[in-house]
């Protein structure tokens, strides 16, 4: 539920009612707005919980969260979140751009892109470490090392590290070198690796499960939220469909409904939403135009030889061309890029 507070209510009458509520069973968070204060009340709802609430001194109303995702959804704030993490910084004005390689594959690879991609404009580096793979016998990262060099190319450029973390065993390492911990599709629904993400306080980029639904997705992001952690990206990166032209389907329309129903901001993944280099750039505009507040890009200098997913990764130079045009659709949306 949500407890408006008068315009005029004062701060003895603001702590009063958080700790009615915390009475009550339920956890308070105050919410203090451009023009008044709201009050979530958080946990399992019950029948009579307005009529105890509502005559409290300075209540103006309370209200009840319909959607099952209570600390991500809009109806307990209509502000948007920003989430920033060093010269990183999703969900305003800006549409960012978080870039880099697949896997981690040596510290000069990484290094020298990411020099090559601050150039361009990125702002955030991407690349794995610990790497989940279809097959066992797959390269499954370099782990501690891979983000060691990480860690390397950040020292050297200042960009933002953005990597995968697979395991709650595996978080305070992780978090240790990275600025924003990554939870890829296949765990969207590993509850305890959202909880001890959560835990962490740092940044997280969660992505779409590939068979997910919004409901489903958003609860997700609540495990994350749930933890006193409020610094969660929502990333679309496709889903499991019928079609076989692309490697997975990107469904743009994600952006604008998660804009609605929630106040995270949205990242696009258009590299694995169609596993095709060719396609990147083109659904990197529509990404854009969509509404989306961050791209996430995989950028090989040589993706012929890359050791994973060079089918979908871009080169530097296709990099470029891609921050470009975006640019000009930023404009055309009121943003920049």
């Amino acid at each position: 539920m949500i407890v408006v507070m008068k315009v005029d209510a004062t701060i003895a009458q603001i702590d009063h009612m958080a700790q009615r509520i915390t009475a009550l069973g339920l956890t308070p968070q105050v919410i203090h707005g451009k023009h008044q204060t709201v009050i979530a009340a958080l946990g399992q709802e019950r029948a009579g919980l307005t009529e105890v609430l509502e005559p409290g001194e300075g209540v103006e109303k309370v209200l009840p969260i319909m959607a099952p995702y209570k600390r991500a959804s809009s109806e307990l704030t209509r502000e948007r979140t920003v989430v920033k993490a060093r010269g990183l910084e999703v969900g305003g004005a800006r549409v960012t751009v978080i870039a880099g390689p697949c896997s981690v594959e040596s510290e000069e690879q990484i290094v020298v892109l990411a020099r090559e991609l601050k150039d361009l404009g990125a702002t955030g580096l991407r690349g794995g470490a610990f790497k989940p793979r279809t097959s066992p016998y797959s390269f499954q990262g370099h782990k501690e090392l891979g983000l060691k060099m990480l860690a390397n190319a950040r020292a050297e450029t200042g960009l933002a590290i953005v990597t995968e973390v697979m395991a709650p065993e595996h978080v305070p390492m992780v978090a240790e070198y990275a600025d924003v911990l990554q939870i890829g599709a296949r765990n969207m629904q590993n509850y305890q690796l959202l909880q001890a993400v959560g835990d962490s306080g740092k940044p997280a980029l969660l992505k779409r499960g590939m068979s997910a639904t919004q409901e489903e997705f958003l609860l997700a992001a609540e495990y994350i939220l749930d933890r006193g952690n409020p610094n969660v990206m929502l990333c679309e990166r496709g889903i499991r469909t019928y079609e076989d032209h692309t490697r997975f389907t990107l469904p743009l329309a994600t952006v604008p409904y998660l804009h609605d129903k929630s106040h995270l901001p949205v990242v696009v993944d258009p590299s694995h939403g169609t596993g095709k280099s060719k396609l990147v750039i083109p659904m990197s505009r529509a990404a854009v135009a969509a509404g989306a507040d961050a791209l996430i890009l995989e950028v090989h200098d040589d993706p012929e030889h890359a050791v994973s997913d060079g089918a979908q990764s871009i080169t530097p130079a296709a990099f470029g061309q891609l921050m470009d045009q975006c640019r000009r659709i930023a404009a055309a949306v009121d943003r920049t890029l």
